[in-house]
């Protein structure tokens, strides 16, 4: 058993991509995803679904996970975000540099949530992170354990 991939249903799944391309180095793994017909309506339990997409290849990981990025025909609109909102809440990149990753984050299209801080996890070590968005408002944590 392994772990397969985080899906993220985007407002424009071509310029997410891209966001997460540049922003992270996620590599594209093709074919792009173009999905509907009578299976997808029912693995999905939505009627005429329509899928498009890629997945990408995370940083660190040559044969998966991936991060999955997709758009519906008809999305539903999710108003909630929040970084203590229960169910999937953020997805945590460590990064050598904090600082340069939020700058590439500001300039492509995402916005910090929280401030950048550092704390002590006992029997774990120190950790600084911070909360940012994407440019559609999901929720990444950047992170930078020290020795």
């Amino acid at each position: 058993m392994r772990f397969a991939h985080v899906n993220i249903v985007a407002r424009d799944w071509k310029k997410l991509a891209d966001f997460y391309q540049k922003v992270f180095k996620c590599i594209p793994l093709l074919p792009v995803r173009n999905l509907a017909g009578k299976e997808l309506e029912k693995g999905t339990g939505i009627k005429n679904a329509q899928i498009e997409g890629i997945h990408l290849a995370l940083p660190g990981f040559e044969n998966g996970p991936t991060l999955e990025i997709f758009q519906y025909k008809k999305n539903v609109v999710n108003k909630t975000r929040a970084v203590n909102r229960e169910g999937l809440a953020h997805l945590a990149f460590q990064v050598d540099d904090i600082d340069e990753c939020r700058k590439r984050i500001s300039g492509a299209g995402g916005r910090e949530i929280g401030e950048l801080v550092t704390l002590e996890v006992s029997g774990a070590g120190q950790v600084s992170f911070i909360y940012v968005t994407d440019p559609e408002g999901n929720i990444i944590e950047l992170q930078k354990w020290h020795v």
